[in-house]
């Protein structure tokens, strides 16, 4: 009984923590933090009212800051075993910002969905890869 107390106490001031400091996660890498807190509230709340005006908007900085983390490349203390996969969505993560850019000037709402999407998914197929520290 204690410990499941304790458990709760400590989700809720996880969940504090996140809400007062105003960003969902810490990556751990700089370039990844900056990423995430552009990409968050465009997943969770511009693209679920299907806000595309606010996506196209935010668009350049989302791909300045995705050009950030595919010039860092691997970050270091990645496993070894880890490294050739990473570097394999570091491509995947490129190529999906450069659609994404390229939606968000000229393509349709559907196409900006789709390549939006992309991105989100390889950004937390990378994030998920980090080292934690």
């Amino acid at each position: 009984m204690i410990i499941k107390r304790v458990y709760l106490v400590s989700l809720l001031l996880l969940t504090l923590a996140v809400i007062v400091d105003g960003r969902p996660s810490d990556f751990g890498v700089k370039a990844y933090d900056d990423f995430h807190h552009v990409l968050h509230p465009l997943e969770h709340e511009a693209l679920p009212k299907n806000d595309f005006a606010t996506i196209r908007a935010r668009a350049g900085e989302l791909v300045k800051l995705g050009e950030g983390i595919t010039k860092l490349g691997v970050p270091a203390g990645t496993k070894a075993e880890n490294r050739d996969e990473f570097k394999k969505e570091l491509k995947k993560f490129k190529d999906a910002l450069a659609k994404f850019r390229k939606a968000s000037k000229s393509g349709s709402n559907d196409e900006l969905k789709t390549t939006f999407s992309a991105v989100h998914d390889s950004f937390e197929m990378l994030a998920g890869m980090l080292p934690r520290t």
